[in-house]
């Protein structure tokens, strides 16, 4: 939303194509209550299943989790985004995440296990893929980690780095952008078979957490952006119990004073609601404490987003097909369920 023009604040969603979804799906909020109402879908790119907004708010950028993998940029003008030039080539399969830095999107490619640089235009548009940094190992699970599995990337909030996280080698990569390409400048191995999947950095700056997927735990991390590097803390369970049946967590965010982080986990379908922990895991108050679960108004919860404010958490549930709103106490920062709107393979949320 631009500052002054008037205009309701949107939601974008999006979606998995080949399960039923409507592609991306722009949604007005209600600044009040936190609720959405759907306005359109657009659809044209096949599983637009995780989006990131420009700095302007003006463009909007989807991946295209396919065998061949691509990313495409939509201009945002009135409630229907357009596509901004036909689709780009990641040279990639099947990338999960996407990022703007350095003057390029960025993706993190599950299925090959590497990470794509795509310079973006002075109007927003994307030119072709300038590099592709291809991640080595693997881990001790024998199904989900037989090779890299990157499923994450994002500047840190220096911005002089680009970080990525990968399931597949227990591993976060900190690199640098060098003509074009990403470039490795140091690799931090997390726990063995924890299978992290996404990363959030504290609004100090100075600490990240790491959301681990096939361990239902939250790594804490000091980060040194002078240096370039993330040193784990810590190792935080995010559910109470051991957990009966499946349980792979797989949202998480953090909010913006960061007294509360939070955590979506798929099996339970539950949220979790962490605090910083004074005393720490580790003696050096970095750590964190689980505090309280809810459930997370639908099924196999797979993104979470924040408002700007702080007050509301969006919640995209892919398997009951709808996104969930949730008020957050200021005070505890347990959430509690406003409503849902429909909304089919619901896979990622962004809010302008």
């Amino acid at each position: 939303m631009t500052e002054g023009d008037g205009r309701q604040r949107r939601a974008y969603i999006g979606s998995f194509t080949a399960a039923g979804g409507l592609g991306v799906l722009t949604a007005a909020v209600d600044e009040e209550s936190g609720a959405l109402t759907v306005l359109g879908a657009v659809d044209g790119v096949a599983d637009p299943s995780y989006l990131a907004l420009s700095p302007g708010g003006d463009m909007l950028y989807a991946v295209s989790e396919t065998t061949e993998g691509a990313v495409a940029a939509y201009r945002l003008k009135g409630d229907t985004p357009s596509l901004s030039g036909p689709l780009v080539p990641v040279g990639a399969s099947g990338p999960t995440h996407l990022s703007l830095f350095d003057g390029h999107l960025l993706t993190a490619n599950y299925g090959s296990g590497s990470v794509t640089a795509v310079p973006v235009r002075h109007d927003g548009s994307l030119a072709a893929a300038s590099g592709v940094l291809r991640h080595v190992g693997s881990g001790p699970h024998g199904q989900r980690q037989q090779g890299p599995h990157a499923h994450q990337v994002q500047p840190d909030p220096s911005r002089r780095w680009a970080v990525s996280v990968d399931l597949g080698t227990d591993s976060v990569r900190v690199c640098a952008l060098r003509a074009g390409a990403l470039v490795l400048h140091r690799e931090i191995a997390l726990r063995p078979g924890s299978g992290p999947r996404h990363l959030v950095f504290h609004p100090d700056g100075r600490r990240a957490y790491v959301l681990n997927e096939l361990a239902p735990t939250v790594t804490a991390c000091r980060w040194d952006a002078a240096e370039g590097v993330l040193r784990p803390v810590g190792e935080t369970s995010v559910l109470p119990d051991l957990p009966d049946g499946d349980a792979y967590p797989s949202g998480i965010v953090v909010s913006p004073d960061g007294r509360f982080v939070w955590t979506a986990t798929r099996g339970q379908d539950v949220l979790s609601v962490l605090v910083p922990d004074a005393a720490g895991t580790s003696g050096e108050g970095q750590g964190l404490r689980l505090v309280a679960t809810v459930p997370c108004g639908g099924t196999w919860p797979r993104a979470l987003a924040l408002d700007p404010t702080g007050r509301f958490l969006y919640v995209a549930n892919e398997r009951s097909g709808d996104v969930a709103w949730f008020a957050v106490d200021p005070a505890t920062g347990v959430p509690r369920r406003g409503g849902s709107v429909k909304a089919p393979a619901a896979s990622c949320v962004v809010l302008d």
